[in-house]
């Protein structure tokens, strides 16, 4: 092409990239008279959570728990970070640690579709997975997470989680929480084993003295299936633990 052609080219994207309406900005004026602002729909935002943050007792010994989540993004695409783990106070040992760094993107009103990488501290050895998965709002207003994990030497593992907020004041909120974990291969060095392999559960009581802040108190009863039971009786561990817990939920 000439330059003569370059610059008629040029000319005619310039006049249609004029002519195209105007896209969100916060002082941009309406694209026709008495229209209302357009919407602006691609602000970045983030969010912290701390939903379990408690001290466990019961069964000869205490335990600090927390359970985490965070993102940074917009309203389709997100970055996610999430950690759980269990500390022994008696001990000061590690008895779960976990972490996963995600990508989210909402395929409907109610629910993103995830996915990034898993890696867990604790228990030895360490592992690092692959993860994918949905998590949102389910009908009767359950917040459940579906999710896949792929590791290498056969090691696959699925979670199913949720919990659900009942209000019986504006400000004291019962909460059921439940953590199902399935494995596809024995890990006997985790003791971790095929099939169905543990259930963590709960039921809080919270008191949100601000939406932000919230001390709670509550049970939560914890239980390993089949091998991982197995494992855990030949290591003196208890295979079903019921524990009182007090904690702070605190979120920003």
């Amino acid at each position: 092409m000439n330059a003569a052609g370059t610059m008629r080219a040029a000319s005619l994207i310039v006049t249609l990239a004029l002519s195209l309406p105007a896209t969100s900005h916060a002082g941009q004026q309406p694209t026709e008279p008495g229209w209302p602002q357009p919407v602006q729909n691609n602000l970045m935002y983030s969010y912290a959570k701390l939903s379990q943050n408690e001290l466990r007792t019961g069964n000869g010994d205490s335990t600090y728990r927390w359970e985490g989540e965070g993102w940074y993004g917009g309203n389709i695409n997100r970055a996610w970070f999430k950690t759980e783990g269990n500390l022994n106070l008696d001990s000061g040992a590690l008895d779960e640690a976990e972490t996963q760094a995600l990508y989210s993107r909402a395929i409907t009103r109610y629910f993103n579709l995830q996915a990034g990488a898993r890696y867990n501290f604790d228990p030895t050895p360490s592992r690092g997975y692959g993860a994918f998965g949905v998590e949102g709002l389910a009908p009767l207003f359950w917040e459940i997470g579906l999710f896949g994990f792929v590791s290498d030497g056969g090691h696959y593992a699925a979670r199913v989680e949720g919990h659900y907020d009942l209000r019986l004041t504006q400000r004291l909120i019962l909460q059921p929480q439940f953590e199902i974990n399935f494995y596809t291969k024995a890990d006997p060095r985790s003791g971790i084993g095929a099939g169905l392999s543990d259930l963590d559960s709960g039921l809080r009581l919270r008191y949100e003295i601000r939406r932000q802040f919230a001390p709670y108190i509550g049970i939560t009863y914890e239980k390993k299936y089949g091998q991982s039971a197995s494992f855990a009786r030949a290591d003196g561990d208890a295979v079903e633990d019921f524990r009182f817990v007090a904690g702070i939920r605190v979120w920003f």
